[in-house]
Formats: structure tokens, C-alpha cells, sequence
């Protein structure tokens, strides 16, 4: 019998998921039958991020949380509907919905060293050591201090957990919630960029009103750095100004 390492493992290399869908009105969704699934891997993602906390829950192993999941009931073991549905959003080939970025984690147990990483106080992010934190630092600097930092590394589980939430929130719709999140496998925060806002602007630092601050028009003009998804971008993910691109 094949062990489930073995298992991902091999769906890793082939893509076995990619027609498990359904489409209609040109958009693709998950199966009507794993909608509940959903919604229990949901709430179970939630009930990690509470009992690590905020700031570990961006950083955490898949391993790690199948550890804590197993071993304490505030968290409660996965079970294997959710399992599979995590494999099958992890492994499953995002251009047949829409979604044509580049693949940057092809471990779904990508685990994220604490010595590769450093917090940025007051904001519950990490960044990544190096010339993600240089570029944080210098833009800092240059565009001032009203600029902070709003999301930085996202390992896998983060990534799965702000998915899940946008699927949930679409009904399935995996076209749509791509263009918004990008699928677990297939962020850039979970190797370099971070994300940026300004002070008090709460979920607006996540929308094109971002692009008409003071902020991003002398973000911008730094010839160090550059925004990731640029309008009409061919990635088919939404325009966001807020996202810096490490270059």
C-alpha cells in the first residue's frame, strides 16, 4: 500500500486532479460535494491560527499542523475529506481555472527556518532575511513611516487557510478566488515578497485605493523594487499595488 508521503510525493510530479472540477458561466468551481468540506477545513485552520497565534500561524509547516491537530482537541485531527482537499487545491494545476502564475512551493511540508527569518515588530509578519528585509528597511526609509508592513511570509498552511476562506466566501468558485488569492502552491510569500499599506487604512491597503496614496506614488518611483501584479497582468491575478515585488 502506498503511504500518504509517497502519495504526495507522486502528486506532486502529475497534476491527477486537475479535471476533479465543474464549470459554468466559464468559471470553474470545487465540486458541490466538497462545499461542507470546506467549510469544516475552514473552521479548523481558524482553530489553529488561535491556538499558535497570529504571528506563528504565517510561518507554520504543514507537518507541524497536522501535529498539533492530532494531539490536541482544541484543534482536533483533520479528517481525511479535509485532507483531500487540501491535496487537491495543493496540487491541482491552476491554469485550467484561470490562474497562470508561477509554481514557488512544490513540498507541500515546506518548512520555513527561524534563523531565515525576522519579525517586524507591531505587525505580527515576518519577513524573509536578506534583501526582503533590506528592501522593507529602505522603503521605510524613503516613503516614511505612515507605510507598514501588512502581510510578509506565508507559508503553505496561511496560504491554504486565506484560499479556503475566499472559497468559502465565493461558493466554490475557484476562477474567481485565484484572481483574488493565489493557490497554496503558488504564492511569492512564501519565498520573498510582502505586502505594504498605510497606517489606519485597514482593508482599504487591500484595494486599487491604495494605488491613489501618497505612499505608493513615492513607493513606486524607487528603482529597487517593483509591484508583482501590475494591471492586466498575465499571471490572471487581480491589479494590487500593495504588493512588492523583490526583485
Amino acid at each position: 500500500m502506498m503511504d500518504r508521503r509517497t502519495f504526495l510525493f507522486l502528486s506532486a510530479l502529475t497534476p491527477v486532479f486537475a479535471k476533479d472540477f465543474i464549470s459554468k458561466d466559464l468559471d470553474t468551481y470545487l465540486l458541490s460535494s466538497e462545499l461542507q468540506t470546506l467549510k469544516n477545513l475552514n473552521s479548523r485552520l481558524n482553530r489553529v491560527r488561535r491556538f499558535v497565534g497570529f504571528a506563528n500561524f504565517n510561518t507554520i509547516s504543514f507537518d507541524t499542523t497536522l501535529y498539533y491537530a492530532r494531539n490536541y482537541s482544541a484543534i482536533g485531527k483533520f479528517k481525511k475529506d479535509e485532507l483531500d482537499l487540501i491535496e487537491k487545491l495543493f496540487f491541482s494545476d491552476p491554469s485550467t481555472f484561470g490562474f497562470y502564475g508561477k509554481k514557488t512551493v512544490s513540498n507541500i511540508s515546506n518548512d520555513i527556518r527561524s534563523n531565515d527569518i525576522q519579525k517586524i515588530p507591531y505587525s505580527g509578519h515576518y519577513v524573509f532575511k536578506g534583501k526582503p528585509a533590506d528592501d522593507y528597511k529602505r522603503i521605510l526609509n524613503d516613503v516614511g513611516t505612515n507605510l507598514i508592513l501588512t502581510s510578509g511570509i506565508r507559508n503553505v498552511v496561511k496560504q491554504l487557510s486565506l484560499y479556503s476562506s475566499k472559497l468559502l466566501e465565493l461558493n466554490g468558485n475557484l476562477t474567481a478566488s485565484s484572481s483574488i488569492i493565489a493557490p497554496p502552491a503558488y504564492t511569492y510569500h512564501a519565498i520573498k515578497d510582502f505586502d505594504v499599506g498605510k497606517k489606519g487604512w485597514g482593508g482599504r491597503n487591500f484595494t486599487s485605493e491604495f494605488a491613489r496614496t501618497e505612499e505608493f506614488n513615492k513607493m513606486i518611483k524607487l528603482n529597487y523594487i517593483s509591484i508583482r501584479y501590475t494591471p492586466n497582468n498575465k499571471d490572471g491575478v487581480r491589479y494590487e499595488p500593495w504588493h512588492v515585488k523583490v526583485i
